[in-house]
Order: structure tokens, then C-alpha cells, then sequence
């Protein structure tokens, strides 16, 4: 515990340093740039947003959009990955078609979105799960080809559907690595949350900033930048937390 709240302290102290030295310049008059607020008007923005629930609400509609989008593509992914890495005949068909889709940014599918869907928390969810889809996608491909032969040869001896052998032999055994995929595409989910709500949607973190830069709020605007990436940071720091390790699936286990 000591130590950990050592690394904190240390990775604190730049900031800190920065925060010091930028209000110090604004109180003497050596940073007069208008749209560079103090730190001290920053802060108290933050906590009026925080107690008022403006920035709680706007946290929760990105996260909502963020989450709807990421549980869609962790469906789409993991099953459509599971077939494609059980099936390599599927895969050659299919593959060229991902290959052509996935260097396609993510944000260039709004336009199509907004006609399908119209404002609102399904075209940003369908947006970050274009985004998200990718990773979970290929990590399960890898996982599913990388399964034990025999572990495969079980489930055919034993007969098992499709639905059985993906619930008692794919996901058990490929779980782990497609944790590494999902880990990924959680990151991606928020990016493309704020930026979606940045460019078009009218709600969340993104669109709050665009309104208070637009109103020349600029402490809020600061406010708000410095909370996401207190949530950022905290997003991946209980990401690192999490331990996987490689599940071991016994012949048995599947009777």
C-alpha cells in the first residue's frame, strides 16, 4: 500500500508543479492569454459541475454509450470470431471482407448512422461497436485457432451442437486471450464515445465540452477535460488490476 501510494505522489508531482507555476503566472500577470484559465477558477468549476450532477450526467451518457456499444461488439465479435476460427474454409470466404472494412475509421461511418438512427444513444452505440468490434474480433480468431486439437475432438466424439460446444469447450478455453482483445476495445469504446459526441450527438462529455467552450466557459471547459482523464486514467488503472490466466478444461469437465 505504502508503495503504491508512493507511485501516486510521484506521478502527482509534475502536475502539481505545472498547476503551481500556471496559477503563480496568472496571479502576477505574466500569463495574461484569455483563454487560459487558472487553475484555482478550473478546480472550483470542476466541483460546481460535480455537486450540481451536470458533470455526473454527462459522465453517464458517455458511459452509457460507451458500455451499449462495447457489449455489441463483445456479442458480434466473440461469436462471429468463434466461427471464423473454428471454421478456416468460413474464414477465407469472410476474411477479405473484414480485411476491407477494418482500416476504415470508425467516424467515418456517422453520416450512415445518423440517417439509420438519428440522434441519440443507438447511433453512438453503433459507433463504438464498429469501433470495438475489430479487437474482440481478431483476438477471438487467434484464441479459437489456438485451442487445444484434443479439447475439439471431445466435442465431436461427444456430439455436442454448436451452442453447447461454444459454452462448454470455445469460450472456457479461449477466454483468457480474448480478454486481450476486450481490454483493448474498452479503451477505444470511450475515445469514440467523447469524439462521436464531439462531432454530432448532443449529449455526454464530448457535447458538454463543445457547450462550454462555445460559451466561453472556459474553466469548465478545462473542468471537464481534467475529469476525463481522471476517468481515463482510472478506466485503465482497474484494467492493469485485472489478472487473467489461461482456464485448463478437462475432458471430463465437459460430460
Amino acid at each position: 500500500m505504502q508503495r503504491i501510494m508512493q507511485r501516486i505522489l510521484r506521478g502527482l508531482a509534475f502536475p502539481l508543479f505545472v498547476a503551481l507555476l500556471w496559477e503563480a503566472t496568472s496571479r502576477t500577470g505574466l500569463l495574461t492569454f484569455e483563454f487560459l484559465s487558472r487553475p484555482s477558477d478550473i478546480l472550483r468549476a470542476g466541483i460546481t459541475g460535480l455537486l450540481d450532477g451536470s458533470i455526473l450526467l454527462a459522465t453517464w451518457q458517455t458511459f452509457e454509450a460507451a458500455l451499449f456499444g462495447l457489449l455489441l461488439a463483445m456479442v458480434v465479435g466473440i461469436l462471429t470470431g468463434s466461427i471464423l476460427g473454428l471454421s478456416s474454409a468460413t474464414e477465407r470466404v469472410v476474411g477479405p471482407t473484414i480485411e476491407a472494412l477494418r482500416p476504415i475509421p470508425a467516424v467515418a461511418f456517422i453520416p450512415l448512422s445518423l440517417l439509420l438512427f438519428g440522434f441519440g444513444l443507438p447511433m453512438e452505440g453503433m459507433i463504438v461497436a464498429y469501433a470495438c468490434v475489430f479487437p474482440i474480433l481478431i483476438a477471438t480468431i487467434n484464441a479459437v485457432r489456438g485451442i487445444e486439437p484434443r479439447l475439439l475432438e471431445v466435442a465431436r466424439a461427444l456430439e455436442l451442437s454448436f451452442a453447447a460446444r461454444m459454452w462448454k469447450i470455445v469460450l472456457p478455453a479461449a477466454l483468457a486471450r480474448i480478454n486481450v482483445g476486450i481490454r483493448i476495445a474498452v479503451g477505444f469504446a470511450l475515445v469514440v464515445a467523447v469524439t462521436v459526441e464531439i462531432i454530432v450527438n448532443p449529449r455526454g462529455l464530448g457535447y458538454s465540452l463543445i457547450i462550454a467552450q462555445q460559451s466561453f466557459r472556459v474553466d469548465l471547459m478545462y473542468a471537464q477535460l481534467l475529469w476525463l482523464s481522471i476517468v481515463g486514467y482510472a478506466i485503465n488503472a482497474a484494467l492493469r488490476t485485472v489478472k487473467t490466466s489461461q482456464p485448463t478444461l478437462q475432458a471430463g469437465g465437459v460430460l
